[in-house]
């Protein structure tokens, strides 16, 4: 595996970079919740929870993959019943998208209730904070943004390691505030930047968020309708 020259040994230490940066720009008055997205997203938030002493939620999204070639993301799915195509998505036929919707849809709810995601209206007020380990498509993190935009936030923001640069334009768009650490030309591969980009299984994400729950006292005091945080990235 080709080097990078910002390179991080794992996600917990990509977490750690992101939590200093996060610092540095300032959080909104009166705290934010983390939302990190299952499974490798969890894994980065957690040490940015631990750092800056904020609690930590899930949110589930599900990437639809090509029915000849499941790896390949043609689509995502995201609470609320929000549903998007790329164009190669939406070339099949409509009942082929039913089908694949409802097979996904069923682990979408496998994860949710498993996870114990919040209900969108705990999320109400919020300056939310949505984390994932890497973006090079885009689609399930712009499904997740869509679908947390319409639990009405006081603000949301995106905080990633790495992300495609021809996303950059789009994806502050639909955010107050975007985090990144490392902006790559063909980001192809995410694990690539990764000394260590393991599969996780389901105990290891509950287990971190076990951890993030004992944080939720102060939910209440994030839920403030204080000012959106100022742009940057």
């Amino acid at each position: 595996m080709a080097r990078h020259p910002h390179l991080w040994a794992d996600r917990a230490a990509a977490g750690r970079g992101l939590a200093e940066r996060l610092r540095q720009l300032g959080l909104p008055e009166g705290g934010a919740i983390l939302v990190a997205l299952p499974r490798g997203g969890v894994a980065v938030a957690a040490p940015i929870a631990a750092a800056l002493d904020l609690p930590l939620v899930s949110w589930s999204v599900r990437k639809i993959g090509h029915p000849l070639q499941p790896e390949w993301a043609i689509g995502a799915l995201a609470p609320g019943e929000l549903v998007l195509w790329s164009r190669e998505g939406l070339a099949l036929s409509e009942t082929e998208r039913r089908r694949l919707v409802a097979a996904e849809r069923q682990e979408l709810e496998r994860r949710r209730r498993l996870f114990a995601d919040p209900e969108a209206a705990s999320l109400a007020g919020a300056h939310l904070i949505v984390v994932d380990d890497g973006i090079a498509t885009g689609l399930t993190v712009r499904a997740a943004l869509a679908s947390l935009r319409g639990c009405a936030p006081a603000s949301l923001s995106l905080a990633v390691p790495v992300l495609d640069r021809s996303l950059l334009a789009e994806l502050r768009s639909l955010v107050d505030r975007l985090v990144v650490l490392q902006v790559v030309d063909g980001l192809g591969s995410v694990g690539a930047w990764y000394g260590s980009f393991e599969q996780l299984d389901d105990a290891e994400v509950l287990q971190m968020l076990e951890q993030g729950r004992q944080r939720r006292r102060c939910l209440g005091s994030c839920l403030s309708n204080s000012p959106a945080p100022r742009s940057g990235s």
